[in-house]
């Protein structure tokens, strides 16, 4: 997952249809015809909808493009997003890079199935 400062990140860039998904839409009525990212946004840390609109673009829609996190990002739910389908992370303000970063070299592999590896573990050829 590629994490990106706050200051960093563009709402749109040319020549690029990116659309601003609010975290009460429903993802299964959009057009994805050119649709090359989509921003997800986390109004809170504790609204967890955006998990849900990543999954279901990614598994139900097979969506290929980017998927970003937006707004309320915090470093601890980095795995998570990743697991979940979205590309890249923009963190809040202040928050440090290199401590999000980190949150990926402490978790090598996951029991369940994920956007990443579809498969359990157990199922997986050794």
């Amino acid at each position: 997952m590629k994490i990106i400062a706050a200051s960093a990140h563009q709402k749109g860039a040319e020549g690029q249809k990116i659309i601003e998904l609010p975290n009460d839409a429903d993802p299964m009525a959009l057009d994805l015809a050119g649709v090359t990212r989509i921003d997800l946004h986390f109004p809170k840390f504790s609204d967890g909808r955006a998990f849900s609109q990543a999954r279901l673009l990614r598994g139900r829609l097979k969506f290929t493009g980017e998927i970003r996190a937006t707004g309320d990002v915090l470093i601890d739910q980095l795995v998570q997003m990743a697991r979940c389908g979205f590309d890249v992370a923009v963190l809040r303000e202040g928050v440090d890079r290199d401590d999000a970063q980190r949150q990926f070299d402490r978790f090598s592999a996951f029991y369940q199935g994920d956007v990443l590896q579809p498969q359990p573990h157990f199922a997986r050829a050794a």
